[in-house]
């Protein structure tokens, strides 16, 4: 196994803070996590309890005060559902998505890759072959087909996005893992007679976890986003299970009425948290890039 040089750990993260661009984003995605996780406590209501919902504050414009004394800083939407306390509760149903469906794909991307690469022949051949076709269909396309037979919930929507996303791992892991395999450090674990599974795993994977770490980090803004456009489109998380995309598209119908406010400012708070997320991931791809390595 290759051993990092000393100090290569703190250079990592001195030159990735060494972009603003980076340093905010990584800011901004710090605060929006920190405001999802609390949502509970910080939230003004809890907007998919029923008893807390009144219909007669349905629609109220931002900065509007309910008769029991409660103000709606952002709005309600139809329900009388307060829309900062959903943007709040949305984002956490979100991220959550985001990065379950991430991790999962990049352990079961990463494991295809890896095995394909090491073990060759028509083991290889059959597991790329599958990740061609599952590339050859578009992403929202396999996502759609998915949550057609499964149905909708948030559940769904990891499980559908998780099928999607793993090829892109196995066909990228298992590119760093053909070139990783001919290396001298390969050779001398093999004739060592190590297990096939410690080569993989304590020697091989090792070295091929920087494009993985790249791709999860923008796969995570990438299925955030695919999980607002199947709620949108209505095949995504159900009316109680909130996430912005279904916010989003609880207000669509108003949009052109006045009543902006309920598809506005949870759109906002979805791209603002995909901007933060890009950001940070494209500074992560340019500093674990080995080209730019001093």
């Amino acid at each position: 196994m290759v051993k990092s040089e000393p100090g290569s750990s703190s250079r990592v993260f001195k030159d990735f803070f060494s972009s603003p661009g980076a340093a905010i984003g990584f800011a901004v995605l710090i605060i929006i996590c920190g405001l999802a996780i609390l949502a509970p406590w910080i939230s003004p209501q809890n907007p998919y309890d029923l008893m807390q919902l009144d219909i007669m504050d349905g629609r109220l414009a931002p900065g509007s005060e309910s008769m029991n004394g409660l103000v709606y800083h952002l709005g309600t939407d139809s329900q009388g559902r307060d829309i900062l306390s959903g943007i709040l509760y949305g984002l956490r149903t979100s991220l959550t998505v985001g990065v379950v469906s991430a991790i999962a794909a990049a352990l079961i991307g990463t494991s295809a890759g890896l095995f394909a690469a090491y073990t060759g022949g028509r083991i290889e051949t059959g597991v790329m072959r599958l990740v061609d076709l599952q590339l050859s269909f578009p992403t929202i396309l396999m996502a759609l087909m998915m949550l057609a037979v499964l149905g909708k919930g948030v559940t769904n929507v990891v499980i559908a996005l998780i099928i999607a996303e793993w090829a892109t791992y196995a066909r990228t892991v298992r590119a760093t893992a053909l070139v990783e395999r001919e290396k001298e450090y390969i050779e001398a674990a093999r004739m060592l007679r190590l297990p096939g599974w410690r080569i993989l795993f304590r020697h091989l994977l090792p070295n091929c976890l920087a494009p993985v770490i790249v791709i999860a980090t923008m796969q995570v803004a990438r299925a955030i986003g695919l999980e607002a456009t199947l709620s949108f489109l209505g095949l995504g998380a159900s009316v109680t299970e909130p996430s912005l995309g279904m916010l989003i598209s609880t207000g669509y119908q108003y949009l052109l009425t006045g009543l902006y406010w309920i598809s506005f400012f949870p759109g906002v708070a979805l791209l603002i948290t995909i901007v933060a997320i890009n950001l940070v991931g494209d500074r992560v791809r340019d500093v674990l890039n080995p080209r730019n390595a001093s």
